[in-house]
């Protein structure tokens, strides 16, 4: 389960063949891809969505899209749905999806422009894929490779955000257990924080930031160290600096994972911003305003080393994503 690896993920994408209108192709480490339109940008991005409660599958659908849309400076502004099933789907279970997707393209004023809906013998659970669009000026356009040494790490919302509110959803029973139940139904109603658009889009007007990087699979493991990859950067973080919460250490402790384990959480809705030193108090200033939870891991640097402090010993920080997404959600220990 998850991404391939970037080896593969080169070797797959070598018979794409280059176009001058495209102004970033399929790229490891970019959630979205650029083209020309006129003299603006165009940011598309395509994401599915499976595996979670139809309470929020439409919503999910939307806004995983959507937010690598914004996180590349752009307003979604079109998308389309493809929604698939079992041959024992039932046509409710399709509109009530719809609705939910209609609800919160309509929230965030994102037009529904074409899809596809069937169903088939290979599949077993509902599938969404939602493909969305949106238009940015050249000189607004952010990139995950945008970060440059002396730029400030912000860590936008919690870390393992997703990990953390999907666990208490669908292992209710030991979450209450772990983090006491009237919290455990706190944390299910915070699905709506796997969104990153509005935050994304605030810190992109600010004209602050360098670079954006959402933490879903893999964590922060797999955005510091993409985002390190593809700008030619390293980085320098403090342990003690990363927003965990209480839950999170709660499951590290349980699930007796690694710190390596910790930091590769999945965590949909978090991201990081690569912000310019000259901007970090305006843009703090800006998050405490629109009470938007947020932490300064540390600094990318020129030294291309990335290291991470931790009661005060400097370390190698781990390279390789052991995201424990699914043993957790499984409640196997």
């Amino acid at each position: 389960m998850g991404k391939l690896s970037t080896k593969d993920l080169k070797k797959l994408l070598d018979c794409i063949k280059k176009d001058g209108r495209v102004v970033i192709p399929p790229t490891p480490g970019f959630d979205s891809g650029v083209h020309l339109l006129d003299d603006n940008y165009v940011v598309v991005s395509t994401d599915p969505c499976l595996g979670v409660p139809e309470k929020w599958f439409g919503y999910l659908l939307i806004h995983y899209a959507a937010s690598d849309v914004a996180l590349f400076g752009a307003k979604p502004e079109f998308c389309t749905i493809n929604l698939l099933g079992p041959p024992s789907s039932k046509p409710q279970t399709f509109q009530n999806i719809m609705k939910l997707a209609c609800s919160a393209a309509d929230e965030l004023r994102l037009a529904i422009v074409t899809g596809h809906t069937g169903t088939y013998e290979s599949v077993k659970a509902p599938v969404g894929i939602c493909t969305a669009y949106g238009t940015v000026e050249k000189n607004m356009l952010v990139t995950p490779a945008g970060a440059k040494a002396g730029d400030c790490i912000f860590c936008i919302k919690p870390a393992a955000l997703e990990t953390i509110v999907n666990f208490a959803l669908t292992s209710k029973d030991l979450a209450s257990k772990l983090f006491g139940r009237k919290r455990t139904e706190e944390l299910a109603d915070l699905v709506q924080m796997q969104s990153c658009v509005n935050e994304a889009l605030l810190l992109a007007g600010t004209g602050g930031v360098h670079a954006m990087h959402d933490a879903t699979e893999g964590g922060l493991v797999a955005a510091l160290n993409e985002m390190a990859e593809v700008a030619g950067v390293g980085f320098e973080i403090k342990f003690e600096n990363i927003p965990f919460s209480k839950e999170a250490l709660k499951l590290q402790q349980h699930f007796k994972l690694s710190d390596t384990q910790l930091l590769s959480m999945s965590s949909t809705g978090t991201f990081l911003a690569s912000v310019r030193e000259e901007a970090k108090t305006k843009i703090e200033k800006i998050l405490r305003q629109r009470n938007i939870a947020f932490s300064v891991l540390g600094q990318f640097t020129a030294d291309t080393k990335r290291l991470m402090l931790k009661r005060g010993v400097k370390t190698l920080f781990p390279r390789v994503a052991r995201d424990p997404y699914g043993r957790i959600l499984s409640g196997k220990v």
